[in-house]
């Protein structure tokens, strides 16, 4: 990954970095970064010397066809775990288990704490599962990262990429050791993802929203929903009274014709 795409990327987008010392030349952590685009999971990897294992949706590797066969082939090449995201609970504690794995191996792993891309640029709260069960469990230091304009570069949606220059920010390991053991307090889960997420919104500078991602992306698909159905009625509601205002047009022009045939007809009798 770091030959084929990572020294591309590299050259062509030239992403500036900073903090780069705070990241451990050996031993385990946990990379906790904002998520803002798809291209997150390759720009950050490639700027390490480390290899980075992030948990990636189950999709990735069973998309039929030979897209879907290239597809995961990419990611298991470069050592991506898969997750079923199918149900919620059962998803969770794959990422965690995953993730305890490759800390134990002694590498770096990769996590977004909002579970989603944001869906407007914004920084959204950190779900209490995945990361601080994985830090709490192992007692690997947790490394906040901030991704920079990744977003601009590949919005939501769009494949060919925009030819700009992104930035990252590694922040200083955070150590949640005095919390060893307590996992599975969600009181301690809680505050545990809130400091890692304060410490990623001070290194993006994003606006933070305290809910989920993925109620944000319900509501703006909600929301969508309601605005396409609105216009649909208003078209509806145009078109019905350009039928009316047409039907009028034609009720007057047969009564004017109507009048005409009658004067005619009163002018021949005289």
């Amino acid at each position: 990954m770091k030959v084929s795409v990572g020294g591309p990327l590299k050259l062509v987008f030239r992403p500036w970095v900073e903090g780069l010392e705070n990241v451990p030349a050996e031993g385990p952590a946990i990379l906790a970064s904002n998520h803002l685009s798809f291209s997150d999971s390759f720009f950050l990897p490639a700027v390490l010397d480390r290899k980075v294992t992030f948990i990636a949706k189950a999709e990735y590797f069973t998309t039929p066809g030979i897209k879907g066969r290239l597809t995961a082939a990419f990611f298991k090449g470069v050592g991506q775990l898969p997750v079923d995201r199918s149900g919620a609970r059962g998803a969770g504690e794959a990422a965690i288990k995953s993730g305890i794995e490759v800390i134990e191996r002694g590498e770096l792993f990769g996590i977004y704490p909002e579970g989603t891309r944001s869906p407007d640029g914004r920084l959204y709260r950190g779900k209490p599962g995945g990361l601080a069960r994985v830090a709490l469990a192992t007692g690997a230091p947790v490394i906040p990262v901030a991704m920079i304009d990744t977003e601009k570069i590949q919005p939501p949606g769009k494949v060919v990429p925009k030819l700009m220059r992104p930035g990252i920010r590694i922040g200083k390991p955070l150590d949640f050791s005095r919390y060893r053991g307590m996992e599975h307090d969600r009181f301690v889960l809680r505050a545990v993802t809130d400091e890692v997420m304060y410490e990623i919104m001070k290194l993006s500078g994003q606006e933070y929203v305290d809910i989920y991602a993925t109620a944000a992306k319900r509501q703006i698909a909600e929301a969508a929903k309601a605005e396409k159905e609105a216009a649909k009625a208003a078209k509806a509601a145009l078109a019905q009274a350009e039928k009316e205002q047409a039907q009028k047009e034609r009720e007057r022009a047969q009564k004017a014709k109507e009048q005409a045939l009658k004067e005619k007809e009163q002018r021949a009798d005289q």
